[in-house]
């Protein structure tokens, strides 16, 4: 072949393209399982920050078992459904009518305390913003949040997974009474008395706000097993105090 002619060029680029692609494509075979390994290994070590269980990536699928105990999966009706919930992409979940979302729970012990882990997905200014909310055995007071992006502005918006911003969620509340009211991030500084709002991001308005969204969007779903759990805990304890003074009676009487 004449080395000098156009075919010869486009013949040996089209070659060129053909063995890189089957390059890279045998290459991601090879590695797709170990980067699936690793985003399952990233995923246990955020559910565990929300508990404030901080550890290595790698050590995430030994320490994972030991602190979460139970995982669910519910709709929003507060109903329990069948399925993996660690094996959910919230992603594709939030493509769906909010009806027909299956929403992934994880319930953990910690110093013999049940909490309440929710997944979270929004958007923020430049991508998707994700992470972990923790509850309480009151199913309302927040134990730890943990946040996360994919593209947000340095020193702005990305902010919003360092530790100033996280440790303000930790005490504050989602419900007002029965209703729910989330958590607000508020720009230019929260009232340090209101239990339903943190300080939001200099300068990150927008990664803010999206937090805020993300926030009230997936409590919401999860608001009618919430409430539901806080109605049977209010029964337990009336039931438990009518035990105790049913038990102070017959000891008077006996």
């Amino acid at each position: 072949m004449d080395v000098n002619k156009n075919t010869y060029t486009f013949t040996f680029a089209i070659i060129m393209v053909v063995v890189v692609a089957a390059i890279l494509s045998s290459t991601y075979i090879k590695l797709k399982p170990l980067q699936d390994k690793n985003i399952e290994l990233e995923k246990q070590q955020n559910i565990l920050s929300s508990i404030g269980v901080n550890i290595l990536r790698d050590s995430a699928s030994l320490i994972y078992p030991i602190y979460i105990k139970e995982e669910l999966v519910i709709n929003s009706k507060g109903e329990i459904l069948e399925g993996s919930a660690f094996d959910i992409d919230l992603k594709k979940e939030l493509k769906k009518d909010k009806d027909s979302q299956q929403l992934p729970l994880f319930i953990s012990e910690v110093n013999q305390e049940k909490k309440y882990i929710i997944p979270l997905r929004g958007k923020g200014l430049w991508g998707p913003i994700w992470g972990f909310i923790a509850l309480e055995e009151d199913f309302n007071t927040v134990y730890g949040a943990v946040f996360d992006h994919k593209a947000e502005t340095p020193g702005l918006g990305a902010e919003i997974n360092r530790s100033f911003f996280e440790d303000q969620f930790t005490g504050k509340s989602i419900f007002e009474a029965d209703k729910l009211v989330s958590i607000i991030v508020v720009k230019g500084g929260a009232d340090p008395s209101d239990m339903h709002a943190v300080d939001g991001i200099s300068g990150g308005t927008i990664t803010s706000d999206g937090v805020t969204d993300m926030l009230s969007e997936r409590l919401s779903l999860y608001s009618p097993y919430l409430q539901r759990m806080k109605l049977d805990n209010e029964v337990k304890s009336v039931m438990s105090e009518m035990d105790t003074v049913s038990s102070i009676v017959d000891s008077i009487i006996n």
